[in-house]
């Protein structure tokens, strides 16, 4: 993979959860347009990195670069980076009393404000949300509502929200997580070519290290702090794996 600009820098980060270091002292850079998998046993951290990253949590030390801007310590985001990331968390809590349709959720993605993008007519938000659910072939599902969409239907409806403005990063947060094998599968493949399509540079977190083996530029190795990073061959051998996991705790292959 050639050069290219670092959308996420992170120097030295280090983060505090229930009064203790849940991450210390992480340095790592995300390339334009890659994909980089977090990995790591239960209780590594990474959902707090993760976080900490999006402005969600506030960091004791360290310095993170988003789009060029950093991020203050108390996790304040600017407005005109906050629009341009998309997050897909691993388990979206709906609240059954509001009675809140797919095209209506789609839209509020639309909505949120950036200097890239203001304020347009009703007719171009019509239009850009249908064209987001044509593009994740969830039109038929426009008029549902979010509680009676299936784990699969929601991951897709979650990806039109994230499509339905232009983004430049996207976090999942073990997005494949109450999907079986052939839903992971389709849901992967498109988020591959949307990637491809839209130029997106994505950070998941995973256990899924078939699925990080076939698509990832770049592995993050985390155990609360960076054991190792690199490509998906130099750093998901059996001997790293050991190391991070422990012998007896390396997840198996899905299948």
């Amino acid at each position: 993979m050639s050069v290219k600009e670092a959308i996420l820098q992170v120097h030295d980060l280090s983060v505090e959860r229930r009064g203790r270091l849940a991450v210390e002292g992480v340095s790592f850079s995300l390339p334009a347009e890659s994909d980089t998998a977090l990995v790591g046993p239960n209780g590594a951290g990474k959902s707090t990195l993760v976080a900490a990253l999006l402005g969600l949590l506030p960091h004791a030390s360290g310095r993170v670069e988003l789009l060029g801007q950093p991020i203050a310590a108390n996790g304040c985001l600017p407005r005109s980076v906050r629009a341009q990331i998309a997050y897909v968390p691993q388990n979206l809590v709906i609240q059954g009393l509001i009675p809140l349709s797919v095209a209506e959720f789609v839209g509020f993605g639309f909505d949120l404000p950036g200097p890239s993008l203001p304020w347009r007519s009703g007719k171009q938000r019509t239009a850009a949300v249908l064209r987001a659910l044509d593009r994740t072939q969830t039109c038929d599902l426009r008029k549902r509502l979010l509680t009676e969409l299936s784990g699969d239907q929601l991951k897709r409806v979650l990806l039109a929200f994230c499509l339905v403005r232009p983004r430049r990063l996207l976090v999942l947060d073990e997005a494949q997580a109450g999907l079986d094998v052939h839903s992971n599968e389709q849901f992967q493949q498109q988020l591959l070519d949307l990637r491809r399509e839209e130029g997106w540079t994505v950070l998941q977190v995973s256990h899924d290290l078939e699925m990080v083996r076939r698509s990832s530029d770049q592995v993050l190795c985390l155990n609360r702090s960076l054991r190792c990073s690199g490509t998906p061959q130099a750093t998901l051998s059996e001997e790293r794996l050991g190391e991070l996991y422990g012998l007896n705790m390396v997840p198996q292959p899905h299948g």
